[in-house]
């Protein structure tokens, strides 16, 4: 079982090396470009197309409704300079959000996805202490976040006996379990997700990543929106 983990360690490591390899001269990644690293680490995210501010629009492959997003490394909060728009149903809608989006500051292009199904949401990042080296954090999201602080941190690298004892540490788990007729949430999904960022920052590549929000499911998790650092 040890050389299993090391071996997946060491997977993991190759594939984040080669991604900054490709990414050469970069700080700060795009969001599809961090969704492209996780998607390589075996995690999913919605089918996407990336449009720089020069190129044609097109949602060519994608089923509609479509969520279209802002990008660029210099903006901090899509939310705060009203970078997102949702409910995208049409070519017309999907054109008008385009243009819209391409006239923020900075902006250095569009992401248009698929739009996920609603599910229970949380976050999940890492981040390098000067004190304690890599920490992964771990909370629900929403209200439990932003009210209650509802959130949990563990050491990286991180087994998956670790990474489920940090999930109970939330005062919120009892909504991952079966609550209310609503099934529980895949376990199994959200501890992939957990380790991925937890050898992420134990790489020694990596000095922040952000995943907010991960849509949990009772099959499978969905990485909605992702934000990393050298």
């Amino acid at each position: 079982m040890h050389d299993i983990i090391l071996g997946k360690r060491t997977e993991s490591y190759l594939v984040i090396k080669a991604f900054i390899e490709k990414n050469r001269g970069k700080r700060i990644f795009l969001e599809h470009e961090v969704k492209m690293l996780l998607k390589n680490m075996g995690l999913t995210v919605p089918h996407s197309i990336f449009i720089r501010k020069d190129e044609p629009i097109s949602a060519h492959g994608l089923n509609y409704p479509l969520v279209v997003k802002v990008s660029s490394t210099a903006i901090a909060s899509k939310s705060d300079v009203h970078g997102i728009r949702i409910g995208i149903n049409s070519a017309n809608d999907l054109k008008k959000s385009v243009e819209d989006l391409r006239q923020i500051e900075n902006a250095e292009g569009v992401l248009i996805e698929e739009t996920a199904p609603a599910g229970v949401e949380v976050i999940v990042g890492g981040v390098t202490d000067k004190q304690f080296g890599p920490i992964v954090m771990f909370g629900l999201g929403g209200i439990f976040v932003e009210l209650f602080k509802d959130i949990a941190f563990g050491l990286a690298p991180m087994t998956e006996g670790e990474a489920q004892r940090l999930i109970r540490q939330v005062k919120g788990y009892r909504l991952l379990e079966e609550y209310r007729g609503r099934p529980p949430i895949d376990i199994q999904a959200l501890l992939r997700v957990i380790l991925a960022v937890a050898d992420i920052m134990s790489s020694g590549l990596i000095s922040e990543i952000d995943l907010n929000p991960v849509i949990l499911y009772a099959t499978g998790a969905v990485v909605l929106d992702a934000k990393m650092s050298l």
